[in-house]
């Protein structure tokens, strides 16, 4: 196995174990997942969010988003509005139970992300982070990589 391929392995399978272990603990403190948690935070972060927004940033496909933002609608969490410029097209926003359930949640992520990461000191935590950013934004920016 070459140098790239392990690092690619031991990449997918850390996301995927932080991944879960928030997840589960998301669901058991607060009934939402991690995804949900994610789609939310873009919901309120990014201005006149549309389906499209959301699955440009996350990398999944419009139909995926759309489903999940049906889940989202159906607990009550967001709603949809039509968008003032196109008729195919909706404006998503977080409802008084959503922003109020996300912020709740904000600080529960933090703490479950702090002690998965416990092991590992900042400054190294530090360099892997500036590391991903790069390689995100390459592989956001290149042919592979969307957009």
């Amino acid at each position: 196995m070459s140098h790239v391929t392990r690092v690619f392995t031991d990449l997918v399978r850390v996301e995927t174990r932080l991944y879960n272990s928030l997840s589960a603990r998301l669901s058991s403190e607060l009934g939402l997942s991690l995804g949900q948690f994610e789609l939310m935070e873009i919901i309120e972060r990014v201005p006149g969010c549309r389906v499209l927004d959301i699955a440009r940033e996350v990398g999944i496909t419009v139909g995926a988003t759309s489903k999940a933002v049906d889940r989202l609608e159906a607990a009550g969490w967001c709603v949809r509005s039509a968008h003032p410029h196109d008729r195919r097209s909706s404006l998503l926003a977080l409802t008084p139970e959503g922003a109020h359930l996300l912020a709740r949640s904000r600080p529960e992520v933090e703490r479950g992300l702090a002690a998965l990461t416990a092991a590992v000191p900042a400054a190294e935590l530090d360099r892997m982070g500036a590391v991903l950013a790069t390689l995100r934004t390459a592989l956001e920016r290149g042919p592979e990589g969307g957009e």
